[in-house]
């Protein structure tokens, strides 16, 4: 009897490719997808009774501080103070205090949306669905957004206060809301990459301060601390009064002359100021340089940071006689805006922790922190 073999492959077959998550890959992203997620974010803050409570703390605090210091201006300013004098001051006051509490805030809205996430188990049921990461962190960002702008909008009325004292112009209004909103926006990104990088919610949100400290404080202490290194002696000249040596006095007349001083060059270290929110906010939303007759520390902010980037006139009017009249024209620096390239700069790191949170919640994600909760 013949036997017959057959040969059977007995290799084992190829495992299933899982495909990814989301069918659109990482940088995909719908408007619905976004929606969906910035929906949740929000409920979730909603249903938080610290964050209702945090909103009214800050309308309490701003209104108190508002009207403390309408009061302190309208002392200090004289029993009649007309509205020009008032309203710049009281609303330059009142941007401040926004501005600077709202980069108080804003990093613990979005500093742990991530990371808090990933610990306590949620962030993978979102990385599973049809959604890609773009839409989880857009999505993130528009919560923490919105939930910034509340803190705005509660300011609204005493913003309104200080624009109906007069003085202000209602496109400097305008401005203030969108430059503020948009800074708010950079700082919320900010913290999204931040939670995606580091694990801890607590280590993210110190970073996220940090960063935010390094662009309203550290850099204008660079630029004092640099003032020597960027200082040199300069030949420049002069209009000024002679002495006269033979009436041992000021001579009449006035001339040039030619002399070697300290010459601070802020046009080189400028930039470290120009990208300060609030050096962005009063250059954009400032009185007009040449208005003379307006009291507004937001107007001032504007001139003296053009006249830093401007640097030292080439020549220097010290005619102390009347009996000559100074050719020296009055020094006028580039009247170009500067805020442009502070906003762009705050942009950009806000694009920079966007991408990076992106980035890091690609599925599959080969590198991970020690100690990373994965779902």
């Amino acid at each position: 009897m013949s036997t017959i073999t057959h040969d059977i492959d007995v290799s084992p077959e190829p495992e299933p490719r899982i495909p990814p998550p989301s069918t659109g890959g990482t940088w995909h992203v719908t408007w619905h997808g976004v929606r969906t997620v910035a929906a949740l974010e929000l409920r979730q803050r909603v249903r938080s009774t610290r964050w209702i409570v945090a909103l009214v703390v800050w309308f309490v605090v701003v209104g108190g501080i508002t009207l403390l210091t309408s009061g302190a201006i309208g002392y200090l300013t004289g029993a009649a103070p007309t509205s020009v004098q008032r309203g710049p001051l009281l609303f330059a006051a009142v941007v401040i205090l926004v501005l600077g509490l709202g980069l108080l805030v804003t990093p613990t809205l979005s500093s742990t949306a991530i990371n808090g996430d990933r610990n306590a188990g949620t962030l993978a049921t979102l990385q599973v669905t049809l959604l890609s990461p773009a839409e989880i962190v857009l999505g993130k960002l528009l919560a923490a957004w919105a939930a910034s702008l509340a803190f705005l909008v509660a300011s609204l009325p005493f913003l309104g206060l200080a624009l109906a004292m007069g003085g202000t112009p209602i496109l400097s209004f305008v401005l203030v809301l969108l430059l503020v909103a948009v800074l708010l926006a950079c700082v919320c990104a900010v913290g999204l990459g931040f939670s995606a990088l580091v694990a801890r919610p607590a280590g993210s949100t110190v970073l996220t301060f940090l960063m935010v400290a390094t662009v309203t404080i550290i850099a204008p202490i660079l630029f004092v601390v640099t003032l020597p290194s960027v200082s040199s002696e300069s030949e420049i000249r002069v209009w000024a009064t002679p002495w006269d040596d033979s009436s041992d006095g000021m001579a009449e007349e006035c001339r040039w002359e030619t002399t070697t001083e300290t010459v601070v060059h802020t046009e080189r270290t400028w930039w470290l100021l120009g990208a300060n929110p609030l050096v962005v906010v009063a250059d954009g939303a400032g009185v007009a340089m040449n208005d003379r007759s307006t009291v507004d520390p937001l107007g001032g902010i504007r001139t003296g940071i053009r006249y830093l980037r401007a640097g030292s006139p080439p020549e220097v009017d010290r005619c102390y006689s009347s009996a000559t009249t100074s050719p020296v024209e009055e020094y006028d620096p580039d009247a170009s805006p500067v805020w442009p390239w502070g906003l762009g700069v705050n942009v950009l790191l806000g694009a920079a922790g966007a991408i990076t949170a992106v980035r890091r919640l690609r599925v599959p994600q080969h590198k991970l922190a020690r100690g990373t909760r994965v779902a």
